[in-house]
């Protein structure tokens, strides 16, 4: 992969204008949170691209098995036949608590017997300590000894001896040296799991060990898989939270598997994972919502530090992923910044943001092909901006489009109530196919606007 010198020098300068004007403002946290991960993302960027690397990515390139290695099976055996999913989740002692056997739990339990036969799950228990192995594996045994017969869990370990140095690593980004042991580690632990999982199923599905699913999460995922059918794509994401919900083609586990064992001392793993998605050319975070994994644990496994982080997009019973179409953004509201009308609508994270709009602002959306509508859900605001919502309201349809651009004679559905609006069984309002879709305000407001989402369900 060739980087241009220039360009790379560029975008960092530019980052760290951006970061010293924020900090002499003290602008917004949220915007000096964006520059100082601008500046690191930039910089750790520019070394893992650089030329001294170009024969290590050459080795990725061409990756397409598995390294052979060596595993202690603790319990359970691969199928002869290969999965539709697998799901790997790695984990170590933690001080305080334990939150392996109630995510395994939350796996079984929502999902249906034939979701089950379509998946395996597999548990790198990867603590150096195998008194708590052995521990753990027989907790888990004992609790999910079904599961085991049928195939559908496995536990393994990789030997210590297997890892690489873990002392006298490098000090990137100052961390203390107990932090760069413990995320390098992971990385390595991460690395092995994938390795083992890489031909065992279609699909491998990244999950950390403190998490709780939504209900049939796997129907979803197939839902989203065949959405992105005839498109390329590096990495699906079902939670905006660290390594959770990351969905891998599996012919791309070598290749992850690679990455991260040669640069397992550069940064955290959710660094390193943004890096192979841009490797492989994937520009854009590609994310589905509701998010389907929660995170529950309260003690992080470093250090047993606490930890309150939630993903305020997970729904625990969702109706499932919407259809969305293919469709135009159509805005008059100014935009604020980066924070792009289209972020409201489809798989790119994040959300619109609007100043003030006024009676008669619109955000519309014209689809590419007429949609006979079932369900729609709109939300606007959000947890840190609760009063950037939609004060007065409609929501309206239409079914004629003209000259190609926002469609005429549209017809009001119903108001926004709080910021929401949520309508079902659509297609007993809206009998002909729309072409359009709008947000309309009613009355001018003070405060700005956030369009957190648009999710629509077609028949």
């Amino acid at each position: 992969m060739r980087c241009s010198l220039r360009r790379s020098v560029t975008t960092s300068t530019l980052c760290l204008i951006v970061f010293l004007l924020v900090v002499i403002f003290k602008k917004e946290d949220d915007v000096l949170m964006d520059a100082e991960n601008c500046l690191s993302r930039t910089l750790s960027q520019q070394e893992l691209l650089s030329t001294a690397n170009a024969q290590i990515f050459q080795e990725l390139w061409n990756r397409s098995s598995p390294i052979s290695t060596s595993y202690l099976n603790l319990a359970g055996f691969p199928s002869i036949n290969k999965k539709y999913l697998t799901i790997g989740l790695s984990s170590v002692k933690r001080k305080g608590a334990n939150y392996v056997l109630e995510t395994i739990k939350s796996i079984f339990d929502q999902s249906s017997e034939d979701e089950l036969k379509e998946m395996v799950v597999v548990v790198h228990l990867a603590d150096f300590n195998m008194k708590w192995n052995v521990q753990m594996a027989k907790e888990i045994s004992q609790m999910f000894s079904q599961y085991i017969l049928k195939g559908h869990l496995l536990l393994i370990h990789a030997p210590q001896e297997l890892y690489p140095p873990l002392e006298g690593l490098k000090r990137n980004y100052n961390d203390p040296e107990d932090r760069v042991k413990f995320r390098s580690k992971q990385n390595v632990d991460y690395a092995f799991l994938m390795n083992f999982c890489a031909n065992l199923s279609t699909y491998y599905l990244m999950i950390e060990d403190d998490v709780h699913c939504s209900k049939s999460f796997l129907a979803s995922i197939k839902k989203a898989i065949t959405s992105k059918e005839g498109s390329y794509w590096v990495t699906l994401e079902f939670s905006k939270l660290g390594y959770i919900g990351k969905l891998y083609q599996s012919r791309d586990l070598p290749r992850l598997t690679q990455f991260l064992l040669a640069f397992y001392q550069e940064m955290p793993c959710d660094w390193l994972l943004v890096h192979f998605r841009l490797l492989l050319t994937q520009k854009d975070v590609i994310r589905f919502k509701p998010s389907l994994f929660q995170h529950i644990g309260l003690y992080s496994s470093f250090r047993g530090t606490k930890n309150h982080l939630k993903d305020d997009d997970f729904e625990e019973d969702p109706f499932d992923i919407p259809d969305n179409p293919v469709a135009d953004v159509l805005t008059n509201i100014a935009t604020f910044k980066d924070y792009h009308p289209n972020k409201a609508y489809g798989t790119k994270d994040g959300y619109f943001w609007g100043e003030s709009p006024q009676t008669g602002s619109y955000f519309a959306l014209a689809f590419h092909k007429p949609a006979h509508l079932s369900r729609i859900s709109i939300r606007t605001g959000s947890d840190e901006r609760k009063t950037d919502i939609l004060l007065h309201g409609h929501f309206e349809v239409s079914k004629e489009r003209a000259n190609g651009k926002d469609c005429s004679n549209y017809i009001q559905i119903g108001t926004f109530n709080k910021g929401v609006f949520e309508k079902n069984n659509l297609e007993d309002l809206v009998t002909f196919p729309a072409q359009c879709i709008r947000i309309y305000v009613s009355k001018s407001q003070n405060e700005w606007l956030i369009i957190k989402s648009i999710k629509v369900w077609t028949t």
